[in-house]
């Protein structure tokens, strides 16, 4: 029933304003959010290794503690054991050696004396770099 007889009808159309204004904000949007994302990358050179090179191995310099007091410097036993004949040992241990790693192997029993007295003597030869040998427990 077309109660509406004389009136003509209005072709239908797509307005496509609103689809171009919606497009336009999407393309703004990602436009803006690459922007962004590019300055937050990191800028990173990552270093190159080549296997076939051998590393220099440290100057190590062993200073050996035992119960009675007796100092062993490189396997050899010394004499004058005042700190400053230890320091003379370890100055010849070095030959020249810039930096050498002073490695203190003390006994358990030996007194704090001893090893007070070989980190004092490398103080003074100007060796700072001092490391202890420890030994694991068995069971551990």
């Amino acid at each position: 029933m077309n109660f509406q007889r004389g009136k003509s009808h209005e072709a239908l159309e797509m307005n496509l304003v609103p689809l171009i204004d919606v497009l336009l904000v999407i393309i703004i949007f990602l436009v803006v959010s690459a922007t962004f994302s590019r300055t937050s990358e990191l800028q990173i050179n990552l270093p190159t290794a080549e296997a076939n090179l051998p590393q220099e191995k440290p100057l190590t310099i062993e200073v050996g503690v035992d119960a009675t007091g007796r100092y062993v410097v490189n396997g050899k036993s010394l004499a004058d054991t005042s700190v400053a004949g230890i320091s003379a040992a370890l100055q010849a241990a070095a030959n020249g050696g810039k930096e050498p790693t002073i490695i203190i192997n003390a006994d358990a029993k030996s007194t704090h004396q001893s090893v007070v007295n070989v980190m004092e003597a490398s103080r003074t030869a100007g060796y700072t770099h001092i490391t202890f040998a420890t030994q694991s427990k068995a069971g551990s």
